[in-house]
């Protein structure tokens, strides 16, 4: 790596990171401000918030790293651009193909950066700031695993393997402790209805007792269930893909697609984070040519703002991909990788042309 190499590589990253750290201060401020409305739910209070952002950091910094780059690479190539510092390079035998593959260069460690934080930090975080909220809102103990979801409700432990849209519970499993914490009971139930003053409709249910010297089975077909556990307090705590890494989401999709169950809100968001560190290669792409195409001496203002137009419009442009592959049922890969793929098309094209 010559000299002018390190230098746009360290001012890009320094440009990005001066635009993450901006970003991520916005973006929690918009959450301080709409998490100050839940204050006084349970022990809510102002210090459960402020974990609860720091928790929470890790994966909008992650989410925030393409923006980043396009910003922080349009800021600083267009200083060098303002200063004259593009031309003198170009005069020194750099040609365009040398700057954008130092800015690459560039691109390729900020990719790096993204899936370390998004793959071994972010999950972990999330999770634990989800579980935090619920509990400090609801006072109960609540814990996603991999596969379903786990509750706590005095010596009893649920496990929900699914959650239906009118929110009835499938495939539920109660474990029951005594007081020495040997497991007594155990019942499953194919469908739990909520009717209520906190009771549950078990159906399709088998019961099983245990001691230490026996096991009894039973079967019933309908059985009442009181518990303190709401149906809200289900959908908060059920399964969210910010809370897996990409190994979990693999493993949790071939689960759903097992028992016979939609996974393509899983698998969008799967390939999602298969793509998101090459989302970072294409707004420096796209940044290239804005900066290298257009005239000197347009202020930054000027720059952060076809910055933003951009970000947005690329975002704009993903979301609506996005639902409209889970609406008519299309490739999730597909519908994941086309918004990168026709904004990359067009940053190449504007680079041929220059």
């Amino acid at each position: 790596m010559n000299v002018l190499t390190q230098y746009i590589v360290k001012e890009i990253l320094k440009g990005t990171f001066i635009a993450l750290v901006l970003l991520l201060t916005l973006f929690n401020l918009f959450t301080l401000t709409d998490e100050l409305k839940d204050i006084g739910k349970g022990s809510y209070d102002l210090t459960a918030i402020f974990t609860y952002l720091a928790l929470t950091s890790p994966r909008v910094c992650y989410e925030l790293v393409p923006a980043a780059a396009l910003l922080g690479s349009l800021f600083v190539l267009g200083a060098m651009g303002n200063n004259r510092e593009l031309i003198a390079m170009r005069a020194a035998g750099v040609s365009i193909l040398g700057i954008i593959q130092s800015v690459l260069v560039a691109g390729a460690i900020l990719a790096v950066f993204s899936v370390g934080i998004g793959e071994l930090i972010a999950p972990t975080t999330e999770e634990k700031a989800q579980f935090l909220r619920a509990t400090a809102q609801n006072q109960q103990l609540v814990s996603n695993a991999k596969y379903g979801l786990w509750l706590r409700e005095g010596n009893k432990f649920i496990n929900v393997r699914k959650l239906e849209n009118n929110g009835e519970l499938a495939d539920i499993s109660i474990y029951e402790l005594n007081h020495q914490a040997h497991l007594q009971s155990v019942t499953h139930a194919e469908k739990a209805t909520y009717l209520q003053n906190e009771k549950w409709r078990l159906e399709n249910l088998v019961q099983s007792q245990i001691s230490t010297e026996q096991m009894q089975a039973n079967s019933n077909v309908e059985q009442m269930w009181q518990s303190s556990i709401a149906p809200d307090l289900v959908k908060i705590a059920v399964v969210n893909p910010d809370n897996l890494s990409l190994i979990d989401l693999a493993q949790y999709i071939e689960f759903l697609k097992s028992n016979q169950q939609k996974s393509q809100t899983f698998e969008l968001a799967f390939w999602g984070r298969v793509v998101n560190p090459f989302v970072t290669f294409v707004m420096l792409l796209v940044a290239t040519p804005f900066v290298i195409g257009i005239k000197r001496g347009i202020n930054v203002g000027s720059r952060m703002m076809i910055g933003i137009v951009i970000g947005m419009s690329f975002n704009i442009l993903d979301k609506i991909f996005g639902h409209v592959g889970l609406i008519y049922d299309f490739n999730p890969f597909l519908m994941a990788i086309l918004p990168s793929l026709s904004v990359s098309g067009l940053s190449f094209y504007a680079l041929r042309r220059i």
